[in-house]
C-alpha cells in the first residue's frame, strides 16, 4: 500500500500514463507513480485452450513494464504454497478453465486471500474450478454458456474504479460475452454490464460483465473482457486490465461494496440542480468540474431525510471542495455553511478540515482515511449515510467519520445536499452523484391541519396575511388560515412561513407569520415525542412551539419555551 505522504506526492500534472505506450484519448491513464509490486499470472488450462493467454500475458507483462510491477507467469500448480504466494500482492487468473488446483494448492491460496491479498480474474476464469465454493464465491459467478463473438454495448456503471475510470458511459466493443449462472449484482459491485438489446444471445436480462468485491479481508476484480487476441491490443481493455490489478493489489482504493436501490441526481444532467452564489460547475462528459467560487451547486428540486447519499470526486492537486447535507434552501451559499454541515474535500487542511472531517466540528479517523484515500489525479467515492441527526462517513468503502449533530441551530433530520466550489484556485470533479432514500416520517407532510393541545389547530388569525400577524390556537375549521406544509425546515401558511418574531430566543417569543426568508427564526425541527405527536423546536433559540400555560382557548397566541414534552408542546402533522 501506498503512504498517504507518497499519495498526495503527485499532483494531476504528472498523472498522465500511457498504457503501455499506447495512445488513446479514450484511455490514457491517471494513476499516479506506485510503490513497486509483483504480481503472479497463473493460465493452467483442464478445459479449453484460449489461443490469446499468450498474448494476454505478453499485455500484462508490459503493463508492469510501463507501471512499476514485476511478472511471474506460470501454468504450474505447484506455485501455489504459502510461503510462493507470499512473494505476490495480487494473482491473476488469465483465462484458466476446469479443475486447476489440488486440495493443498487450494488451501494454501485460500489462506493468501484471507491475508489481505489480491485475486483478479479475466474471462474464462469464471469457467474454473466448479466444485471449490471458495473459489466460486471470489470470482463472483461463474459461467453458464456464451453466443457467437459479436459486438455489444457496454454500460459503464462505476466511472471512478480505477479499471473504468477513462471509459465514456458506454462503449461498444467486439469480444466472446458470458452469461453466467448467477447474477452477481448482489454480493459484488458491478463496474460494466451489456445492454442485451445490443447483440444476440444474452438471455441474463441484468448482465453484469465487470465487478469488484472483497472476500475475507482480500480483494477480487473480475471482468469477462479477453476472449480474443485483439482484446489485449486494445488500449481501453488494457486499461481496465490494469485497473483490475492495481485495486487488487492494494495500489488503488474503491469502493467494492454491492450496491443497489440507488437513484441519479446527478449522471450527466442537471436538471433539478441550482447554483448558489459566485463560481460555477462545467458539465462535460458526465462530470462537473468546480470553477470560481465561493459558490455551490445544490439539488433543490427536493429535500432529502435519512438517506445514503453516494458521490464519486477527484482532486486536481492540493484543491478545496465538499458536500453540503442538511441544509434549507436558499440561494445563498452561506446559508449551507450556517445552518447545514460540509464533509470535507482536502487531505491536506487542519485535522476538523480535511478530507472525511465534518468541517470545523469533527475530524476523521486519520490513520483510516490515510489508508483508504486515492491521491489527486485519481477518483475517490464518498457515502455519507444519514439517520435522524448521526450521519457516518466512508471513504472508498472504509468508515472514516461518525457524527451526530448536538448543535441546535442545525438539524440534519432534513435538508438538501450540495457540492463546493469553492474558490478560482481549487478545481475538484464530481461524477455519478446518487441517492438511496431510507423511508421513515415524510420530511414534508402536508398541506394540512396541524393539531395541537384539546384537538385545536394552529391558525393565522384572520388569514391575514400581513407580515407579523398572529400565529394562534383555534377550533379546527378546514380553512386555508389552517392549511400547513412543512418545506424542509420551513412551516408554511398563506405563502409565508411560521416565524420567531425578531429572530427573538428568549421564553415567551411570540411566533407569527412572515415572509420567508430562510433566517434562523423559520427554522423549526420536528421531532418525535411517540403516539404519533411531535414537538417542534427552533434551533436557533433550542426552544419548542407551544400554548401558553397548556390555554386551549381560540385566540391564544403561540410562542416558543423551554422544551418540556408537555401536552402543550405537542403536535400531531398531516400525514
Amino acid at each position: 500500500m501506498r503512504t498517504l505522504m507518497g499519495r498526495l506526492a503527485v499532483v494531476a500534472t504528472a498523472l498522465v500514463t500511457i498504457v503501455a505506450g499506447v495512445t488513446s484519448t479514450a484511455c490514457a491513464a491517471e494513476s499516479s507513480a506506485d510503490d513497486p509490486y509483483s504480481v503472479l499470472v497463473f493460465s493452467k488450462t483442464a478445459g479449453f485452450r484460449h489461443d490469446s493467454i499468450a498474448v494476454g500475458t505478453q499485455a500484462i507483462r508490459d503493463l508492469g513494464a510501463a507501471n512499476g510491477f514485476s511478472v511471474t507467469a506460470t501454468e504450474d500448480a505447484a506455485a501455489f504454497t504459502t510461503a510462493n504466494l507470499n512473494q505476490y500482492d495480487a494473482v491473476v487468473f488469465l483465462n484458466t478453465t476446469g479443475d486447476v488446483l489440488n486440495a493443498a494448492q487450494q488451501t494454501a491460496f485460500e489462506s493468501y486471500i484471507g491475508a489481505g491479498n489480491g485475486y483478479v480474474g479475466v474471462h474464462a476464469a469464471a469457467d474454473t474450478e466448479y466444485d471449490w465454493p471458495f473459489y466460486g464465491n471470489l470470482v463472483g459467478a461463474w459461467f453458464q454458456q456464451h453466443p457467437a463473438i459479436q459486438p455489444a454495448r457496454v454500460v459503464i456503471e462505476d466511472r471512478a474504479h480505477p479499471a473504468t475510470a477513462h471509459l465514456g458511459p458506454q462503449w461498444t466493443r467486439t469480444d466472446e460475452w458470458y452469461s453466467f449462472r448467477t447474477n452477481p449484482r448482489s454480493t459484488a459491485h458491478v463496474l460494466a454490464s451489456l445492454d442485451e438489446s445490443s447483440y444476440s444471445g444474452g438471455g441474463m436480462g441484468d448482465h453484469p460483465i465487470t465487478w469488484c468485491k472483497g472476500l475475507n479481508g482480500g480483494r477480487s476484480f473480475y471482468t469477462g473482457f479477453g476472449h480474443t487476441q485483439e482484446s489485449y491490443a486494445d488500449p481501453a481493455v488494457r486499461q481496465v486490465i490494469l485497473g483490475g490489478i492495481r485495486y487488487a493489489a492494494g495500489q488503488a482504493n474503491a469502493d467494492c461494496r454491492p450496491e443497489t436501490g440507488y437513484t441519479a441526481l446527478y449522471n450527466g444532467s442537471t436538471t433539478g440542480w441550482s447554483q448558489a452564489g459566485p463560481g460555477s460547475f462545467t458539465n462535460v462528459d458526465g462530470t462537473l468540474t468546480s470553477t470560481g467560487g465561493m459558490g455551490m451547486l445544490w439539488y433543490s428540486a427536493k429535500e432529502f431525510r435519512s438517506y445514503s447519499l453516494k458521490a464519486d470526486w477527484r482532486m486536481a492537486g492540493d484543491d478545496n471542495s465538499g458536500i453540503f447535507i442538511g441544509f434549507p434552501p436558499s440561494s445563498d451559499p452561506w446559508s449551507a455553511v450556517n445552518n447545514g454541515y460540509e464533509i470535507q474535500i482536502d487531505a491536506t487542511d487542519t485535522p476538523d478540515r480535511t478530507t472525511g472531517s465534518v468541517y470545523g466540528f469533527k475530524g476523521a479517523d486519520t490513520a483510516a482515511r490515510d489508508a483508504a484515500l486515492n491521491p489527486p489525479g485519481e477518483w475517490n467515492t464518498f457515502e455519507l449515510l444519514v439517520e435522524g441527526e448521526r450521519v457516518r462517513i466512508y471513504l472508498n468503502g472504509v468508515q472514516v467519520n461518525d457524527f451526530t449533530n448536538a448543535d441546535p441551530v442545525r438539524s440534519l433530520t432534513s435538508g438538501h445536499i450540495g457540492i463546493q466550489n469553492h474558490g478560482a484556485d481549487d478545481e475538484v470533479a464530481f461524477r455519478n452523484i446518487r441517492i438511496k432514500e431510507l423511508g421513515g416520517t415524510n420530511p414534508n407532510p402536508g398541506p394540512g391541519p396541524v393539531k395541537g393541545i384539546n384537538g385545536k389547530c394552529m391558525d393565522v388569525s384572520g388569514s391575514n396575511t400581513a407580515d407579523g400577524t398572529q400565529v394562534q390556537l383555534w377550533t379546527c375549521n378546514n380553512t386555508g388560515a389552517q392549511n400547513w406544509t412543512r418545506t424542509g425546515q420551513t412551516i408554511r401558511a398563506l405563502g409565508k412561513c411560521l416565524d420567531v418574531s425578531g429572530g427573538g430566543t428568549a421564553n415567551g417569543t411570540r411566533v407569527q407569520l412572515w415572509t420567508c426568508n430562510n433566517t434562523g427564526a423559520q427554522n423549526w425541527v420536528v421531532e418525535s415525542t411517540g403516539s404519533g405527536a411531535t414537538q417542534v423546536r427552533n434551533p436557533q433559540s433550542n426552544r419548542c412551539l407551544e400554548s401558553p400555560g397548556g390555554q386551549t382557548g381560540d385566540g391564544t397566541a403561540l410562542r416558543i419555551w423551554d422544551c418540556n414534552n408537555g401536552a402543550n408542546q405537542r403536535w400531531v402533522f398531516p400525514a
